[in-house]
């Protein structure tokens, strides 16, 4: 009997054991205080001021005017290239009231140009400006480039002189700049002079281009010319002054033209 009392006494007695045993106090509820500091409260930084986005600057229009007519000024001529027609006359020729060794005309806008960057020359650097060929017909200029082919051949007078219907000067906007004195007129060295240098590095804020750089001959199809100055107009010298393109084949994406078809 008191074998089979012994097990559930001791069980017994484990249970009021355990019975009198207290539980851990539990924890107190959290405070304000102390639940800032376990989880502090984050205050978004305010937002930056909205900036407003600058306006895209527009491309430059290249098709504002026609490369085509011939009575555009962005009108490009060259060996792959003729006027058309070929006998092209432009009817507002004007006489260019500037010292000159071959009376100028050119059109109405180029002339006055050409005014405005001569006069500048000689405010701004003291020098005096002369033109030494500007429009010349169709007919004068089958006299000039028959002229060359019978003095030095055809092969130098087609990289130094274009064919009739295919110059520039036929156009009335491209003009030969010297210096008055007569100092290097039409010669290379005339690029070394202060008046080529300043033609060089300011001929563009009047609108005009030098149409055939030293290295681009290949491009243009003509020698260095540091005189040949091609007025464009003040819109499109400005482009190609900020891009850094030097012809106007390479700008308007065209055929490079080193010889005749």
């Amino acid at each position: 009997m008191i074998r089979r009392i012994a097990p559930f006494l001791a069980l017994a007695m484990a249970l009021g054991a355990l019975a009198g045993c207290s539980a851990p106090p539990a924890a107190p509820p959290p405070t304000a205080d102390s639940a800032s500091a376990a989880n502090p409260v984050v205050v978004p930084a305010p937002a930056p001021p909205l900036v407003p986005t600058p306006s895209p600057t527009p491309a430059f229009d290249m098709g504002a005017r026609s490369i085509d007519d011939p009575d555009s000024i962005w009108v490009v001529v060259d060996k792959q290239r003729p006027l058309d027609p070929q006998d092209y006359s432009p009817a507002d020729l004007v006489d260019v009231p500037v010292a000159h060794t071959w009376d100028p005309l050119l059109r109405r806008e180029a002339a006055d140009a050409v005014v405005r960057m001569f006069d500048a020359a000689r405010e701004e650097a003291g020098l005096e400006l002369a033109s030494n060929s500007a429009y010349r017909s169709y007919d004068t200029q089958v006299g000039v480039y028959n002229g060359d082919v019978s003095d030095f051949g055809q092969e130098h007078a087609d990289a130094n002189t274009a064919r009739p219907g295919n110059s520039e000067h036929q156009t009335g906007l491209a003009v030969d700049i010297g210096a008055a004195s007569g100092d290097c007129s039409l010669d290379v060295c005339f690029a070394a002079t202060d008046e080529g240098q300043w033609l060089a590095e300011n001929a563009w804020r009047f609108g005009f281009l030098l149409r055939y750089p030293a290295d681009k001959v290949a491009v243009t199809g003509f020698a260095f010319e540091p005189w040949h100055y091609r007025y464009v107009g003040e819109d499109l010298t400005a482009e190609l002054h900020a891009t850094g393109v030097t012809t106007l084949e390479e700008f308007f994406g065209l055929a490079h033209a080193p010889d005749y078809p």
